[in-house]
């Protein structure tokens, strides 16, 4: 029976069962365990010191350890990893703690660099986690990727406060003195001096530089030509940096006393953090266009088309005899001179880059002239097309067409009516006109035939 199958057989102080191991390092194992007296799956780490060290060094170690346990148990904040309990068994130390089962941070940069927002993010809740310690007195001292986990939810925890600081990375030992990882040690701890809360500071700047760089500022071949780079070599600039570039200047200064602060680091952080998004960028085929289709038509292409000759007239002017060719340049593109910045005084939460000696800066590019179709003369003679009326006015309109087509309509049956009237009636008075003539024609007659 190997040592994993005798370790599972038992009991770890009576009380939690160790099923699988989830991870080693150099100086420890991280077991899945069981706590049957609560009830719940727990970790534990089981610390396996490097041989070669006689016992008084053994014996400082494990009460190192067992200090750093009940320190780190003290402290409660959700990006620190929960210490329950330690247990001394088989002559060594064992730490029982909050199992979170997520990759970690270096899991994800092996996947590639990430983006500055989510960098910016995971940085925020690594402060919070380091400020929350540091009130307490305690120090990390070992701060990197693989000591940074990251569940589905977006938490952030840092494990090994203090405590084993050796799984994942070589580490190195000096008298029996874990110092940390060579890749993310800060400049102050590979001289051999104590750390400080500005030590774990410059780790994490180390940190978020690997996330969006993809390699730590002194990553080396092998652990010794890290401590090198470690001791004398200034930090190269991120390429990737982007808006992170401040924070990460002021994070990996060399000496602590110019370091930036967590209180300097956390609202340039947050503003990252909290950048909008950039908009997507359209596909190749995809058609931008500024208004409705309805509105282009074949005949307006040449209302927005320039002539040759004007597109030459605009973007630049040749130079006469005698003149030289930087005078021929229109107005707007001539460098303009910018303004010293005023001095003024550092508030507590803003940092300054620590002096350092000035160089020539590159003589900059003047600005472009912009691109023809960006001149606002090429708009002079194109008008936008007209809008459609309003639906109200339409409908207004409709019901004044009515009215006046009914009105007309009256009228015409009115004048139909009095037209038919004015026939009837003189109809009738000629009608009256004859009967009148025949009865005086008849009377006539009678009065003739009555005269002898």
């Amino acid at each position: 029976m190997d040592r994993e199958e005798m370790a599972q057989a038992r009991l770890l102080g009576n009380r939690y069962r160790l099923d699988s191991v989830v991870g080693r390092g150099g100086m420890g194992t991280v077991w899945r365990a069981f706590d049957v007296m609560l009830d719940r799956e727990v970790a534990v780490k089981e610390v396996v010191l490097p041989p070669g060290l006689n016992d008084d060094e053994r014996a400082v170690l494990y009460e190192r350890t067992f200090r750093e346990a009940r320190a780190s148990a003290r402290l409660n904040h959700p990006g620190v990893v929960t210490v329950h309990d330690v247990v001394e068994e088989s002559d060594r130390p064992w730490i029982v703690m909050e199992l979170v089962l997520a990759p970690s941070l270096q899991d994800l940069m092996d996947r590639g660099p990430l983006e500055h927002r989510r960098v910016a993010e995971i940085g925020l809740q690594m402060l919070g986690a380091l400020r929350h310690a540091h009130e307490k007195g305690i120090l990390h001292r070992d701060v990197k990727p693989s000591n940074v986990l990251i569940t589905d939810s977006g938490r952030v925890v840092l494990t090994d406060f203090g405590i084993a600081q050796v799984e994942g990375d070589a580490t190195l030992t000096q008298t029996g003195l874990v110092m940390g990882s060579p890749a993310y040690i800060p400049p102050e701890r590979a001289q051999g001096e104590r750390a400080v809360p500005a030590s774990d500071l410059w780790a994490l700047g180390a940190t978020m530089y690997a996330a969006v760089e993809g390699r730590s500022p002194y990553e080396r071949p092998d652990a010794m030509a890290s401590l090198q780079a470690a001791l004398s070599d200034p930090v190269p600039p991120a390429r990737n940096a982007g808006p992170l570039a401040r924070v990460l200047d002021g994070l990996l200064a060399r000496e602590p006393v110019n370091r930036m602060t967590a209180v300097q680091a956390q609202p340039l952080l947050t503003q990252v953090a909290t950048m909008p998004l950039p908009p997507p960028v359209p596909s190749a085929d995809d058609t931008v266009m500024d208004g409705p289709a309805r509105y282009y038509a074949a005949d307006d292409a040449s209302e927005t088309v320039l002539d040759p000759e004007e597109l030459e007239a605009v973007t630049r002017r040749d130079p006469g005899p005698g003149q030289d060719a930087r005078d021929s340049q229109p107005p707007r593109s001539r460098p303009q001179r910018h303004p010293e910045p005023e001095e003024r005084t550092l508030l507590e939460t803003e940092w300054a880059p620590p002096p350092r000696t000035r160089h020539p800066q590159p003589q900059q590019r003047p600005p472009q002239t912009p691109s023809p179709w960006e001149q606002p003369q090429q708009y002079a003679n194109w008008q936008q097309p007209p809008s459609p009326p309003p639906v109200h006015d339409v409908r207004r309109a409709e019901r004044r067409k009515t009215v006046l087509i009914i009105a007309v309509a009256v009228i015409l049956v009115v004048a139909a009516v009095l037209a038919g009237a004015f026939i009837l009636r003189r109809k009738l008075q000629i009608d009256a006109l004859g009967l009148a003539g025949q009865g005086h024609a008849a009377t006539m007659a009678v009065v003739g035939l009555m005269t002898p």
